[in-house]
């Protein structure tokens, strides 16, 4: 992301500290190479919106053709608010959940969507909700890669989909039902390295060639998402270009084993967004800690930033790379600690992965009042943000190239955070 400092200055004057800022021009880059990657005939992409459901990014997803994945009845209707069609022919927002919860079920049937389920008795849910439409089977094939292994989305620990050998019961029961099994679907998550894509979708798609003639009825297969976003090595990303023939590949190979014409599905998150969205927080306090029998001290640099704004960090040791506004690390640095707000040990953003330990970055001396940017922070950034402590979700910013700014959401007041409340008698 390259917006210019003094831009993020004037809005943190403007809006105040903590802020999401999204670069409008990277956001269109990073829909433009998705486009690239599913040029050839027969390929559609979806965008998994989870990772990122503003409306404004959802408008952009509709206006260049991209399809939506939506994981909850509340994503189908912010889909649905943003302008994305309704209906199952073609299915343009696909419902993917293993649990129907609140209004999901009631969504899928008000607006025939397409429900991609991922656990058996869901076709039995559907069927006693009077659904009459075609169905998606998530399978979990055996095998996937997550960056870190609580993101697994395939293999024995993963939660996700109906286990492949149970697929042909689930199946059975689908027909049984009335339900057309319509598209099959797969997602192997993104583990850290390029090739180790290229090798899972190879063979996820040889064994949905090898599954595909038992579902007379399919006419799409979903790939799942998971295109790596590199965090550490900002400058080296995918290569679309060997993505392009990827994709393409995999759908010969279904194709062929179909014996008919099938569309083959993408739907990743992270890629659309996560370089095009900084988080800009102010320093409030350098201070530290001194060495004792129980470990080595530490410098804390205080940010009003949390695990409430970016909780990736805390959750599972993700790494963002952090600056200092005005200061350049080849004037010399020290290893900082950037932690929050919030009354809870975990709140900070330089910790590690499943040691949990603290792991300082190496930074200029920050000081009161700098204005320190947590990068890459689009994906399951500001959508898995929290009112933890009771405090506000910070707003959103837009930024067009010509260095227009639009706020896309304000920052939650105490009004926002007490709506849901009341005193209301249950009739038992």
């Amino acid at each position: 992301m390259s917006l210019a400092d003094s831009l993020l200055r004037q809005l943190a004057e403007r809006v105040g500290t903590p802020f999401w800022v999204y670069d409008g021009a990277l956001i269109r880059q990073r829909i433009a190479d998705i486009k690239a990657m599913t040029a050839a005939p027969g390929l559609q992409a979806r965008f998994a919106m989870k990772a990122c459901p503003a409306t404004k990014i959802l408008r952009e997803m509709r206006a260049a053709g991209i399809w939506i994945d939506a994981v909850s009845g509340n994503e189908a209707l912010r889909a649905v608010h943003a302008g994305h069609a309704v209906g199952n022919n073609p299915p343009v927002i696909c419902f993917t959940a293993d649990v129907f919860r609140d209004n999901a079920l009631d969504v899928v049937l008000k607006h025939n969507l397409l429900p991609n389920i991922g656990s058996p008795a869901m076709i039995a849910q559907l069927a006693a909700g009077g659904y009459k439409g075609p169905i998606s089977i998530r399978i979990n094939p055996g095998f996937g890669h997550g960056h870190v292994n609580t993101c697994d989305t395939g293999g024995p620990s993963s939660k996700h989909g109906i286990w492949h050998q149970d697929l042909l019961a689930a199946k059975f029961a689908a027909d049984r039902a009335g339900f057309d099994v319509v598209m099959l679907h797969a997602h192997i998550g993104s583990g850290p390295k390029i090739q180790e894509l290229h090798d899972n979708l190879t063979r996820l798609a040889g064994e949905f060639a090898a599954l595909i003639p038992q579902f007379p009825q399919v006419t799409a297969v979903s790939l799942g998402g998971g295109i790596p976003h590199n965090y550490r090595e900002r400058d080296k990303q995918t290569d679309v270009a060997s993505l392009a023939k990827l994709f393409a590949h995999c759908r010969e190979v279904i194709v062929k084993a179909a014996g008919r014409l099938i569309r083959v599905e993408i739907e990743p998150g992270s890629y659309y967004v996560a370089p095009a969205c900084t988080l800009v927080t102010r320093v409030h306090d350098v201070k530290q800690t001194r060495a004792n029998a129980k470990g080595a001290g530490a410098t804390f640099a205080m940010v009003d930033a949390g695990f409430v704004d970016l909780v990736r960090p805390a959750m599972y040791g993700s790494y963002h790379q952090i600056d200092i506004l005005g200061k350049d690390p080849a004037q010399g640095t020290e290893p900082i600690v950037v932690a929050g707000p919030l009354c809870e040990s975990g709140d900070v953003f330089t910790r590690g992965g499943a040691d949990e330990e603290l792991h300082p970055r190496q930074l200029p001396r920050p000081e009161i009042g700098d204005l320190m940017v947590l990068r890459d922070a689009g994906a399951y950034g500001y959508a898995m943000s929290s009112n933890y402590n009771s405090i506000g979700r910070a707003p959103q910013v837009w930024i067009e190239p010509d260095g227009s700014a639009e706020l896309i959401s304000r920052r939650e007041s105490i009004e926002d955070i007490l709506k849901p409340e009341t005193s209301a008698p249950i009739a038992l």
